[in-house]
């Protein structure tokens, strides 16, 4: 073997070398890299598969380029390799644009966390707990047990109401009563009211007022807080026992009313006709 062939092949061997060095870096550093990400996701208690999802992605990602950079080491021609990778990620974007869309807003879901499973929040028209969050889409249970789905993309643009996230909310309940009534008698028995009533917080203070002289009566506004998984119960038992509370108390509910004036004209006399 003469000189040049010997030169040729020791080139050759460290070409090779320095490629398997390249490989089995990139190899060791995406899955380095990979669960650093995923121990990152999962102490901000991201959803597991999210977590899996992004560690593959970045691993995968690794080798690709720890391979084009080995084959490039090699003296191997790589610019068709990654024009041929960049027209293939190219077309299946294109033809996937809405699913890419709904998984890059549910990546947004999952990582902001804007709500969570068991939340119950209001989005994209529909109110609902919160089953399950996908990285397509995030399905939600209605008041009526319907199950519903709404993609992430439609969900992230939209704005999200979220009732679960803080602990304590405020009750909006507008009572009437007839102008003869009592105002200082009618808060004394709500206050009365929502005092004995166990799901209704001390603090914040309740408050009672008069929102508006209207036609048919008095509105008042009665905003008691309670916790927000009682929102309801309290909703419903409380506008129960006021109404229960004024009847003992002789506090009159008005009703819708009109009043109807009749005018009545007398008949003009009949014109006579002489012919």
């Amino acid at each position: 073997m003469n000189p040049q062939e010997t030169s040729l092949l020791a080139t050759m061997a460290v070409r090779i070398i320095y490629s398997a060095i390249i490989l089995a870096v990139g190899v060791w550093a995406g899955k380095i890299l990979a669960h650093l990400v995923q121990g990152a996701l999962e102490r901000r208690k991201a959803d597991p598969a999210l977590a899996g999802f992004l560690g593959n992605l970045i691993n995968i990602s690794l080798i690709v380029f720890a391979v084009i950079a080995a084959l490039s080491q090699l003296g191997i021609e790589t610019m068709s390799i990654v024009a041929i990778v960049g027209a293939t990620a190219l077309a299946i974007g294109l033809a996937l644009k809405d699913s890419l869309g709904n998984f890059a807003a549910g990546v947004m879901l999952l990582i902001f966390r804007q709500f969570q499973t068991g939340d119950t929040i209001e989005a994209a028209g529909v109110v609902g707990e919160v089953e399950a969050i996908d990285l397509f889409s995030t399905q939600l249970r209605t008041a009526d047990n319907k199950t519903i789905y709404i993609p992430n993309s439609k969900l992230l643009n939209d704005n999200i109401i979220n009732y679960s996230r803080k602990g304590t909310r405020r009750l909006d309940l507008e009572i009437r009563v007839a102008y003869e009534s009592d105002l200082s008698r009618v808060r004394e028995v709500l206050q009365a009211v929502l005092g004995e009533y166990p799901r209704v917080l001390r603090e914040p203070e309740p408050a009672i007022g008069v929102l508006e002289l209207g036609d048919s009566g008095i509105r008042l506004a009665v905003r008691p807080w309670v916790e927000s998984s009682d929102y309801w119960t309290a909703f419903f038992d409380l506008q129960e026992l006021i109404r229960n509370r004024f009847d003992e108390a002789g506090v009159k509910v008005p009703y819708p009313q009109r009043e109807v004036h009749l005018h009545q004209e007398k008949p003009s006399r009949p014109v006579k006709v002489v012919g």
